[in-house]
């Protein structure tokens, strides 16, 4: 199709860029509103509808009657493209970029280090791509990093050096990721950085680095195996420089729990008798990562705080370590939540909060991440509104160890 010169004219291109702009919308288009025409670009929007005077700077044109006025078989969408060139199809790119980003949700969502850890979902709100969303979670897999420097964990998982560098994208996507985690705010500063990458074990002191144990009687020669036979099952203090060797503690259950309280009061009950007992004293460091990891042949159970960040220090340790859940079901939950000392019983909820939020004097369970092990649990917290700490239910657990 050849465009004649006279639809050509500089004085018709305010028409036919504006037609541009809205064709290219991938919509329906009826009318098109063209402004801004000085009087020669009036006069020749005049002449080309046939109008008996001019239009003024601003006017409405019917696409049907353009159409019509074309004549010689020309299409106002060829005419259009010819002049000021292909159109585009916003609306057919935004529903490819909708579809793009849908998928790479649900491959988010899919991932084992996120069905391991649900928290990390909160990342789904960053933009990033899936090359840059694969190589955060590789990183987020392999800590914590038992000491090794930042530029060693960068190699060992991307196979650059510098890929964890302060200010590259990949940095600042794991340092989100571990501030979600860990459920404290984004890191300002590069203290505080290198603070947030210490907790997840980057270049940690292996001296200071500790887990709390006790009943830990293993076999073998090396020294930390001959110390704590010496201890004969009194807690001991391990540091991850001396988590050198593997554990041989032979087929037996080892029991983790998050508050050094519990450990205590299994002490005090069961003396040297202790069995196997470790204890992450919050979010497991380094030390109790590697540790948990050095006991072949064992099979760990794990039992935490019912409240937010209990769930995600539940869902961190069993996915580093493969220790399976221990009383934390909904039914452990509901049974704990009955049987807690009934502080602020009775009283009524107060006017201005939800029914089923925490009442005076119970503990609020913070933000309630979804718990992989039990789907229940999460909303059955959030709906009850009440934490349980495990000191509450330690008897019962070391009912279970005896």
């Amino acid at each position: 199709m050849t465009v004649p010169e006279r639809l050509r004219v500089a004085a018709l291109r305010p028409v036919w860029r504006a037609l541009h702009e809205r064709l290219s919308s991938g919509h329906q288009v009826s009318r098109v509103r063209v402004t801004g025409l000085d009087p020669g670009e009036q006069a020749a929007v005049a002449d080309l509808l046939g109008l008996d005077r001019y239009p003024g700077p601003s006017v409405t044109i019917d696409v049907a009657r353009l159409q019509g006025v074309l004549g010689g078989g020309l299409d106002v969408r060829t005419v259009t493209e010819q002049i000021i060139g292909p159109l585009d199809d916003r609306r057919r790119r935004r529903d490819e970029r909708r579809l793009e980003r849908e998928a790479l949700l649900d491959w988010f969502a899919a991932h084992p280090v996120v069905v391991a850890e649900p928290a990390l979902l909160a990342l789904s709100a960053v933009r990033a791509g899936r090359d840059l969303l694969e190589q955060a979670l590789a990183v987020l897999a392999a800590l914590p990093a038992a000491g090794r420097p930042l530029a060693a964990v960068a190699a060992d998982v991307t196979g650059d050096p510098h890929a964890l560098d302060d200010g590259t994208r990949l940095s600042s996507l794991v340092v989100k990721a571990l501030s979600v985690l860990y459920d404290v705010p984004a890191p300002e500063g590069a203290e505080a950085r290198r603070a947030l990458w210490e907790r997840a074990g980057v270049a940690c002191d292996a001296l200071s680095t500790t887990v709390l144990v006790a009943g830990l009687r293993p076999a073998g020669t090396s020294a930390l195996s001959r110390v704590l036979r010496t201890w004969d099952g009194q807690a001991s203090v391990i540091t991850l420089a001396q988590l050198v060797h593997p554990l041989e503690l032979g087929e037996r259950d080892v029991w983790v729990v998050e508050n050094p309280t519990v450990l205590a009061l299994a002490q005090q009950r069961f003396g040297t008798a202790c069995p196997p007992l470790v204890c992450t004293s919050g979010w497991p460091n380094s030390a109790a990562i590697r540790l948990l990891r050095s006991l072949p042949g064992t099979r760990l159970h794990y039992h935490g705080d019912f409240d937010g960040e209990g769930l995600r220090i539940a869902a961190y340790t069993m996915a580093k370590t493969g220790a399976r859940p221990w009383r934390l079901s909904t039914a452990d939950y509901l049974r704990a939540l009955a049987q807690r000392p009934p502080t602020g019983a009775g009283q009524a909820d107060p006017p201005d909060e939800e029914p089923g939020a925490a009442r005076t004097g119970a503990l609020s369970p913070g933000r309630v991440t979804d718990a992989p092990w039990d789907p229940g649990l999460a909303p059955a917290m959030r709906s009850h509104g009440i934490a349980i700490p495990e000191e509450l239910v330690a008897e019962r657990l070391l009912d279970d160890v005896t």
